[in-house]
């Protein structure tokens, strides 16, 4: 399916603590020789028109990567949410795709599948699913709900589902590629990954 690529940009959250993997920027954690955010830009890059980095530390660092880097609106390390609200800020096209910064399987469908489910089914945000569980920071969004996230965070809400509550939710499967959405979230599965990457 031909998609809008030039109406889609793409949003790499790496503003976390990550306080499971001891504090360690997990974006700039390295992966098969890079950081594990090359991986993610690589995969990602091809599919939307431009890449944002959401980061909130080693800021002049991710500037290497040749992306506009913008840190959390709302507070400090405030969630996903607040790194989407960032990205969706300083966003200009009518779409917006999410992704986390410790998945560097992404699928080379991902956002043309996101895309063609957010259309089917007439939806504002549309999430992926991977056939056991769905993936909140792996979406697409329509840039104009920009001011009800705002307002969201505002009022001190954090939690993404409540706020997915608020708008049209459409479901994409990717029961077919459940590996491409492993991430890393104790040290013990930086190994698992590496050798995913290194067989792909």
């Amino acid at each position: 399916m031909i998609y809008p690529r030039h109406e889609i940009t793409g949003v790499i959250l790496a503003g976390g603590r990550a306080r499971r993997m001891g504090g360690v920027d997990k974006g700039l954690t390295v992966l098969a020789g890079r950081p594990m955010l090359q991986h993610v830009l690589a995969a990602l890059q091809p599919q939307v028109v431009k890449v944002i980095i959401n980061a909130n530390r080693n800021l002049d660092t991710y500037r290497e990567f040749g992306c506009d880097v913008v840190s959390d609106v709302v507070g400090d390390y405030s969630g996903p949410l607040a790194g989407m609200a960032s990205g969706m800020q300083s966003a200009i096209t009518p779409y917006v795709v999410t992704v986390p910064c410790d998945s560097p399987l992404i699928a080379d469908d991902l956002v043309v599948r996101l895309y063609r489910t957010l259309q089917e089914h007439d939806a504002e945000v549309c999430v992926v699913h991977d056939g056991e569980r769905t993936h909140p920071v792996f979406l697409m969004l329509r840039r104009d709900l920009l001011d009800s996230m705002l307002a969201f965070l505002d009022a001190g809400e954090r939690k993404i589902d409540k706020w997915f509550a608020q708008h049209r939710l459409a479901i994409c499967d990717f029961s077919d590629q459940p590996e491409t959405f492993m991430n890393v979230n104790h040290p013990q599965e930086l190994e698992a990954l590496e050798e995913s990457v290194t067989n792909r």
